[in-house]
């Protein structure tokens, strides 16, 4: 199973263009499971809320949408999750969302579809290879 990041997600559901590569791959594993963590309902309800995304449906609509019809799994905030996500080794930056998504790799030993150069450059997370992640 792949763990998507919240803006992976929001691309991966709308057919959004993809850094190349990245649309190609996430297909490919695919057939193993694509999952989201609980905290990125939240990431894109605020963004919406916020003016910062627009949505072609209501956000309870494509909510729905972005979990059953597209096959994407959600994963709740373990107890485990919220630990891990407050525990994690090394340096990491601070934005909450992130350490919880990171946690949740992490935890569930899931590689990570993520172009956030923060989540790329610390060393104790799984990626999702065969990303190329220099354009969009």
């Amino acid at each position: 199973m792949i763990l998507l990041d919240t803006h992976t997600w929001i691309w991966w559901v709308q057919d959004d263009p993809m850094p190349d590569g990245m649309r190609m791959t996430i297909e490919y594993e695919a057939a193993d499971g694509l999952a989201v963590s609980a905290i990125s309902c939240w990431e894109v309800s605020m963004l919406v809320e916020r003016g910062r995304l627009e949505l072609a449906k209501d956000i309870d609509e494509w909510l729905d949408l972005a979990l059953h019809p597209s096959g994407v799994s959600l994963i709740p905030i373990s107890p485990q999750i919220a630990m891990a996500s407050a525990r994690l080794p090394g340096r990491f930056h601070r934005d909450p969302a992130d350490q919880i998504i990171v946690a949740t790799s992490r935890v569930l030993n899931l590689r990570l579809a993520t172009c956030d150069e923060k989540i790329r450059a610390y060393p104790y997370v799984r990626l999702l290879d065969g990303m190329l992640i220099n354009d969009r």
